[in-house]
């Protein structure tokens, strides 16, 4: 119906061209256009103002001799002041672009080891948009923004580097495991040297306050008194184990003799 009135409709973020008698004369802004097609006036085509994405799949290997797929993201749109550069002098804009950006990536990736790659993402996609402007400027383009989305390693490498992750974080633990046991053995020695020395003291001033007593008496009081008082801890715990030792005054007196001699041992050594 527009053609036999002679008039076209240009959609809102689209441009279009006008030819006459097969030559460009005119880009055609939105709106409503007259179009007398028997003075040999046609209308070429649109062209899309708005921004596209374009995202590429590009495999590439890196220094070390890693084999990756490099995943990036290509923002763009045509200017309007040069759309008739951009709908003419490319017929296909997206090969056009991959090509750049397949250059660039192939350039930029195999001069860093695998680590590095994934560490200067920032900078692979910053030379990409760079020889993209560049390029595409000149067609009627402009780059927006690139982005490298991903570096996505062969599956047996990623289960390698996986593997070598596990490993250190295995060896970390068990050196702090070890550290910590060493600390904790530490802490148990040092107890045990702060027992013996309090206890030693106690006695000698027992001895010497109270007359006619001898180390050895004292000795067997204070360990008959921790034995009520374990005895006392272990019966009001909720959740303690059944412990079987011998309870008969004649059997504390046993224990009190082993544990006085081991003491008095230690603080001899």
């Amino acid at each position: 119906m527009g053609n036999l009135f002679c008039c076209v409709k240009v959609d809102q973020s689209t441009v279009a061209m006008r030819e006459g008698f097969g030559r460009f004369e005119k880009v055609l802004q939105p709106g409503c256009h007259c179009m007398p097609w028997f003075l040999g006036k046609q209308l070429a085509g649109h062209l899309s103002l708005r921004l596209q994405q374009l995202d590429l799949r590009c495999e590439t290997k890196t220094k070390d001799n890693v084999f990756v797929n490099v995943v990036a993201s290509i923002q763009y749109r045509a200017l309007a002041e040069k759309a008739n550069d951009a709908f003419y002098k490319l017929s296909n804009t997206k090969t056009q672009i991959q090509a750049y950006v397949f250059d660039v990536i192939r350039a930029s990736v195999p001069k860093l080891n695998l680590d590095d790659a994934f560490e200067q993402k920032s900078e692979i996609a910053r030379a990409v948009e760079e020889e993209l402007e560049k390029a595409m400027s000149a067609y009627g383009y402009e780059i927006v923004q690139t982005l490298i989305v991903d570096i996505d390693p062969d599956v047996h490498v990623k289960r390698a580097m996986n593997e070598i992750n596990a490993a250190a974080r295995l060896r970390l633990a068990a050196n702090e495991k070890a550290e910590s046991k060493y600390l904790s053995g530490l802490g148990i020695a040092r107890q045990r040297q702060a027992i013996v020395d309090g206890l030693r003291d106690s006695v000698l001033g027992f001895s010497v306050n109270v007359p006619g007593t001898s180390a050895r008496d004292v000795m067997d009081m204070v360990l008959v008194t921790q034995y009520f008082d374990t005895m006392k801890d272990i019966g009001a715990a909720s959740k303690s184990s059944a412990v079987f030792i011998p309870h008969g005054p004649g059997a504390v007196r046993d224990v009190a003799s082993q544990i006085r001699d081991g003491l008095l041992q230690a603080s001899h050594q």
